[in-house]
């Protein structure tokens, strides 16, 4: 579980694209270079048979289903970024992953198509389709290539990544990135509470001069990375209203009522922040000491390992310098 300047768009786009997991909806292991983009690109020349050199049953959400062991050219409509930290092989991706800064490399010469565009993806030959479950052209997919459907939220953003890993024939390396993430942000989690108490609490916002948001613990922009991999704490009042729902509106005047000792911040340098030079901002006690980490809103919005690795480096140097 992605973005932009206005946050019922980065909602919609959370779930066309699954991110935030929110695992949704990563800079994991995932940290594939550009050369080997350039090698993806010189693969996917080849034709979707050439690419299914044997197939396996994947146990999807909906039911068994028959794909390529090995998939060569993925039309990703969802989960886009999951299938990238595993430098699988995408020849179209949803225009939410394509416009995010921490993939821009990978996706040289990738097509940018949505679920309605059917007559592209069949040019593209995909050997598989990954799409949401919400989306009402899945039985047409399913004639192009095999597809996978999965229910954005339905699983939680590592056990989202497992699945990909799954899909991919990939799970073991999955699974030990996994195991070591949960370790090194543990640790992490620990050392931050040794700095600044046990009952040191935290509050994930986002917005810009019009629009304001506080998050829960599954709504990407660091949330899983930091209530539910470091074992940081929120503000009672911020659990009270959106650790239920994701995400809570709320008004300028009382933004300091849901502020920790820590903000992190997200926010787009396209955005309007004018409310960073505001009175009720800057009196805010988080502002006044000098506790507030920035993360980028474009950059954010999905849950997969690219992200989370990349969410993790900026809350190190935030949290610990």
């Amino acid at each position: 579980m992605n973005k932009k300047l206005l946050f019922p768009l980065l909602l919609l786009m959370i779930v066309i694209s699954a991110c935030g997991n929110q695992a949704v909806n990563d800079n994991k292991a995932a940290s594939t270079s550009s050369e080997g983009q350039a090698t993806n690109s010189a693969t996917n020349s080849g034709t979707a048979s050439e690419a299914s050199a044997g197939t396996k049953t994947y146990q999807s959400e909906s039911g068994p289903v028959e794909v390529p062991a090995n998939p060569k050219r993925i039309v990703a409509l969802t989960n886009a970024p999951n299938v990238l930290s595993l430098d699988g092989m995408l020849v179209g991706v949803d225009e939410w992953t394509n416009k995010n800064p921490l993939f821009k490399d990978k996706l040289s010469g990738v097509k940018v198509v949505s679920p309605e565009d059917l007559e592209k993806i069949i040019e593209l030959d995909p050997d598989l389709i990954i799409t949401g479950s919400e989306s009402k052209n899945i039985d047409k997919l399913k004639e192009i290539a095999p597809t996978v459907a999965y229910t954005w939220g339905k699983l939680d953003y590592l056990n989202q990544q497992l699945e990909i890993g799954k899909l991919l024939n990939k799970e073991k390396e999955t699974q030990a990135w996994i195991d070591d993430f949960k370790q090194r942000t543990a640790e992490v989690g620990k050392e931050i509470k040794a700095k600044y108490g046990d009952n040191m609490t935290v509050s994930v916002l986002e917005g810009d001069a019009k629009s304001f948001y506080v998050l829960g613990n599954n709504w990407a922009r660091g949330t899983e990375v930091l209530y539910q991999a470091m074992g940081l704490n929120m503000p009672e009042k911020v659990k009270a209203d959106a650790l239920g729902p994701g995400y809570y509106t709320l008004s300028p005047e009382v933004i300091g009522d849901y502020v920790g000792d820590f903000l992190v911040l997200s926010r787009s340098a396209q955005g309007d922040n004018s409310f960073m030079k505001t009175a009720t901002w800057n009196n805010i006690p988080a502002v006044k000491n000098k506790h507030v980490i920035e993360v980028d809103s474009e950059s954010s919005s999905y849950s997969d390992p690219t992200t989370l690795e990349y969410l993790l480096g900026v809350f190190k140097k935030g949290f610990l310098g």
